[in-house]
């Protein structure tokens, strides 16, 4: 029966919207918050160095204060941040696409425990969105190193 539930398009959008709408209301309300999520569905851009990537557990916890608190916004279903990693302070832009967002955390408390999953709601968006195409499009070409790969 809660897998009936929680494998729902309907209930995965749901929970898509109020992740949004939590996140949306810390932003206005000036409220820094953690976010538990899969790590497997975030993106690193530029990619992280392989003794930092390695470091990470399969749920990860990204605590958004301060600069990385102040860069984060909400674009096409993704929590965009930058932050920095290891003891270099490697800087990356962290796209976490909202469903992977497990749950929401303030002062060690969940506020939000998102049980839906979101690869019903992914493959939707892929098969009925081209627009997907060309953002990853621009992503890449917006890199100067991936011009040598254009011709």
């Amino acid at each position: 029966m809660l897998d009936n539930a929680i494998d729902d398009i309907d209930f995965s959008k749901l929970m898509k919207k109020h992740i949004e709408e939590l996140i949306i209301h810390f932003f206005q309300k000036e409220q820094n918050f953690g976010i538990l999520c899969n790590i497997e569905d975030v993106y690193f851009e530029p990619k992280l160095p392989k003794n930092i990537a390695d470091e990470f557990r399969p749920l990860t916890l990204f605590f958004l204060a301060g600069y990385t608190f102040e860069s984060a916004n909400i674009q096409d279903g993704h929590l965009i941040f930058e932050a920095g990693f290891g003891t270099d302070n490697f800087g990356s832009i962290v796209s976490v696409p909202l469903l992977s967002v497990l749950q929401i955390i303030v002062d060690e408390t969940p506020l939000l425990i998102n049980l839906a999953t979101h690869k019903a709601l992914a493959q939707e968006k892929v098969e009925s969105s081209p627009k997907g195409v060309q953002n990853s499009m621009a992503s890449f070409l917006s890199n100067p190193e991936n011009s040598k790969f254009v011709k």
